[in-house]
């Protein structure tokens, strides 16, 4: 029985308080330099995960810290139960300057430096042994009943279509306002994808402060566009929104801002940092799929809502994914990266709230081990908001 009568999952217990759904050792590169070294020890240990990026060096300003902040908060996300951080040894992100900060959640974290212990060949060996007993102390702790007030969910929609604003979006809005409502978290991102919708955010503030923020961070986010010369509508709907009958950003936009569904915005959060508040919370990301996933998880977020109305196959080394399908015809053709159909609500055989309470009831089963299509395929997708450039 994966939940019970009083609607509780069955989660890890973090050392913080915090609960995760999944009891994940994380190999952590902090370097481009060292990703193929941690993914080499994630092919060796059963129970373990990493991922590839660019990044880690040559960073500095706001750009650094977004990054340090990001890797930071990977490790200390609920579903991690212990890090193994890696680093090349000469890089700006140093390895033991971001275990430090993980190691202050409580978790295991062990370092390992490429040029410290000769090479990639003996820093694998190392590496795999510290990792094989981060898992061994992983698989002896035991899940416990929780409650979904501990819950962080992280709300997404990418390959939008017409159908996105009217079935799958407003499903997960509806989703949204259970999870706030039994005193949980929710976050919407996407600023890109909510310009032209800001003001139906700004008039569920709740303080004049969060007004202020929802307008300041959407004038930031058309600022960066201007500098570059290009008008941000260039590349936003993409070529597939489009195909999918969305005529505008300002269109997708207010289909993107139903995954708030109708409760108080309580806070507006920068990229990749941890909510203060519970409720309804709007991270500051941009539209592109990967990177605000990346953004959410590194926020605390322990599952992910995404809608899709043309497919997508997107997960996260760390967080379940559970994707839901806006129409039934590319439910029917992707079944085998969609867990959900949302296209009930467009041929009238269910409602906003059926689907609503069916994702609900996902979130439970998934939060107590059930798996997602993305983790099964082990789409591990991870990508970095970089807002400057590299020197």
């Amino acid at each position: 029985m994966l939940t019970n009568s009083e609607g509780e999952f069955l989660g890890y217990r973090r050392k913080d308080g915090k609960v995760g759904v999944r009891n994940h050792v994380l190999i952590l590169p902090t370097i481009t330099c060292a990703t193929q070294t941690a993914q080499r020890i994630t092919d060796l240990v059963h129970g373990t995960v990493s991922f590839v990026h660019q990044h880690g060096c040559a960073q500095v300003g706001v750009d650094y810290e977004q990054t340090f902040r990001t890797y930071v908060g990977m490790g200390k996300n609920p579903n991690v139960y212990g890090v193994l951080v890696i680093g090349l040894g000469c890089e700006t992100h140093q390895a033991r300057s971001v275990a430090g900060e993980i190691a202050k959640s409580g978790k295991r974290v062990e370092v390992l430096s490429i040029q410290e212990h000769g090479g990639t060949l003996t820093s694998i060996a190392e590496g795999a042994k510290k990792a094989a007993q981060l898992v061994q102390e992983a698989s002896a702790q035991m899940r416990e009943w929780c409650d979904f007030s501990e819950l962080i969910i992280g709300t997404e929609c990418g390959g939008s279509d017409a159908c996105s604003g009217l079935s799958a979006n407003p499903a997960v809005g509806a989703v949204s306002d259970m999870i706030v409502e039994r005193g949980g978290t929710s976050i919407l991102a996407e600023t890109t994808e909510l310009i032209g919708a800001e003001h139906l955010l700004a008039n569920r503030a709740a303080n004049d402060k969060v007004r202020k923020r929802v307008y300041e961070v959407i004038q930031a986010m058309e600022n960066r566009s201007i500098l570059m010369g290009v008008d941000i509508r260039t590349g936003n709907p993409s070529p597939g929104n489009i195909a999918g009958g969305l005529s505008s950003l300002e269109e997708k936009s207010l289909g993107a801002a139903n995954k708030a569904g109708k409760s108080e915005l309580k806070e507006l959060i920068d990229y990749a940092e941890e909510p203060t508040e519970k409720g309804l919370v709007w991270m500051d990301t941009p539209g592109h799929d990967i990177e605000q996933l990346t953004g959410m998880v590194a926020g605390g977020a322990q599952i992910v809502l995404f809608t899709s109305g043309r497919g997508t196959p997107t997960g996260s080394p760390i967080a379940p994914v559970i994707k839901i399908a806006t129409n039934t015809m590319m439910f029917d053709r992707m079944q085998e990266n969609m867990d959900l159909n949302a296209g009930t609500i467009i041929e009238g055989k269910e409602t906003v709230q059926d689907v609503g309470r069916r994702i609900f009831d996902e979130i439970a089963l998934v939060s107590s081990g059930k798996l997602t299509k993305a983790e099964i395929l082990k789409q591990h997708d991870f990508g970095i908001w970089r807002i400057g450039p590299t020197f």
